[in-house]
């Protein structure tokens, strides 16, 4: 049994970014207080980074997360934010996509514990509340915003720092902030948000907590992905709040098979968490029949490229690498298997799902 904390306070609606500097000004108390902002760096010239509430002596770092983030580059931020002022930040805010918001939450808590990053890839390992933190998304499916996880590559794994000092003490949700969002990216984000409601309620973890989440966040999909009759702002509020309840859908169970292979295919090459969701999942038909079958429908509705024959160019050496970060990830496992896993799922099923794609 776990007694979950979740995220303190959230603010919604269109405009809601507006409160952001209202917020931040109750943690300046002296005046050398300063707060840290991760931006995205898609933002960069564009009108949202003039409207970030910097103040005189704040760090604000511009960010490219073409590659998710890595443990050595949270130590990193946390050496140059540390020698800033020579004090710890009030505050971390994170705006952008999961990888910002995990970068962000990564930070916090690096600020405040011991050691590098990725001493503390695991479940329950922080011991310290970090530094006050704040998630701003601009992008809606990752349900980063509302996670226990900050999912981080490390020199031997791809694993999160996962427990409850995790969660954003605040969230800034306004839909106003996915305008411009490339299309291809949308889908992909998005569809992170729809697998992961799948996975969640199929699998010894399933509950009626997550469910009453999961099953809201799946409709709200649905209606984004499927309802020809949505306008574009109507499907870009839908899709955050879906985001934030498949978010906490997924807190109160576990993901599957499709995010246990796509770690490995991120560790391996690289590959954004969306698309290789999108890549796993469409070899999924077997473990996921009914979800996998909409997913295609989707797909095929919104006219969105999927990669496939990707393991024509990838070594035997490749694959088991990806299966040798893939089966570490036993909770996974435990939740859609049950606890005999081991007698149902093994390395090589792994690799013959990564040879599909």
């Amino acid at each position: 049994m776990h007694n979950f904390k979740s995220v303190e306070r959230c603010v919604y609606g269109r405009g809601a970014f507006n409160d952001l500097e209202g917020i931040l000004q109750k943690r300046r108390v002296q005046p050398d207080d300063f707060i840290v902002f991760f931006l995205d760096d898609c933002h960069k010239g564009k009108p949202l980074e003039s409207r970030v509430p910097v103040k005189p002596g704040d760090l604000v770092l511009v960010e490219n997360v073409d590659v998710e983030p890595k443990t050595e580059q949270i130590d990193a931020y946390v050496a140059r934010i540390k020698a800033h002022t020579g004090k710890l930040p009030v505050a971390v805010v994170g705006i952008g996509g999961g990888s910002i918001m995990d970068i962000a939450k990564a930070t916090s808590l690096m600020l405040t514990n011991p050691g590098k990053s990725e001493q503390y890839q695991g479940l329950d390992l922080i011991k310290i509340p970090g530094v006050y933190h704040v998630g701003v998304p601009t992008i809606s499916g990752t349900g980063a915003e509302v996670s226990r996880t900050a999912v981080l590559t490390g020199p031997v794994k791809k694993l999160g720092l996962k427990c409850d000092y995790t969660y954003f003490d605040q969230i800034v949700l306004d839909p106003e902030l996915v305008v411009g969002v490339p299309r291809n990216q949308w889908f992909y984000t998005g569809m992170d948000c729809y697998i992961h409601c799948v996975e969640s309620l199929q699998g010894t973890h399933f509950n009626t907590f997550s469910e009453a989440y999961g099953s809201k966040a799946l409709e709200l999909c649905r209606d984004v992905y499927l309802d020809d009759t949505l306008s574009q702002e109507e499907r870009d509020d839908k899709l955050m709040v879906a985001s934030y309840m498949g978010g906490l859908s997924l807190t109160y169970s576990e993901v599957g098979v499709c995010h246990g292979l796509s770690y490995g295919l991120s560790y391996v090459f690289g590959t954004r968490h969306g698309i290789a969701n999108c890549i796993v999942f469409n070899q999924l038909e077997e473990y996921y029949p009914a979800g996998v079958r909409e997913f295609w429908q989707m797909v095929e509705k919104h006219g969105i490229h999927i990669p496939a024959h990707l393991s024509r160019d990838w070594t035997e050496e490749q694959i088991a690498q990806m299966a040798d970060v893939a089966i570490r990830l036993e909770h996974f496992w435990v939740h859609h298997f049950g606890p005999q896993w081991r007698q149902v799922w093994d390395v090589e099923k792994i690799k013959d799902l990564y040879r599909r794609m």
